[in-house]
């Protein structure tokens, strides 16, 4: 952990200034990776894979398109998988606003 995590992970801020919650910048190169589509009750979503060994998923279709989540480690999941992921991320999202609210 301490080669990624050089505060052994234990959530010292100051290692990483930059840092924010929930926002990653984009890879250099994800638009040159090919995405899959898959639809999933009704709604569409852009898979592609990212540098950490997951998988990235980025709803298409719904009250909030660009809105998504990441999944890792996600090598070798099958199509069924996925599906059961994006329904697990349909499931706590507020089908009005397209975000997952706070309690």
């Amino acid at each position: 952990m301490k080669a990624i995590y050089p505060d052994n992970g234990d959530g010292d801020r100051e290692a990483y200034p930059g840092a924010v919650p929930g926002l990653r910048p984009e890879p250099e190169g994800a638009a040159d990776v090919t995405s899959l589509t898959l639809e999933v009750d009704g709604e569409m979503f852009a898979l592609r894979p990212n540098e950490f060994g997951g998988t990235d998923y980025t709803r298409l279709s719904g009250p909030n398109p660009g809105y998504g989540f990441g999944v890792s480690p996600t090598l070798n999941l099958s199509l069924d998988e996925h599906m059961e992921n994006i329904r697990g991320f349909l499931a706590i999202v507020d089908p009005t606003t397209g975000y997952i609210e706070d309690d």
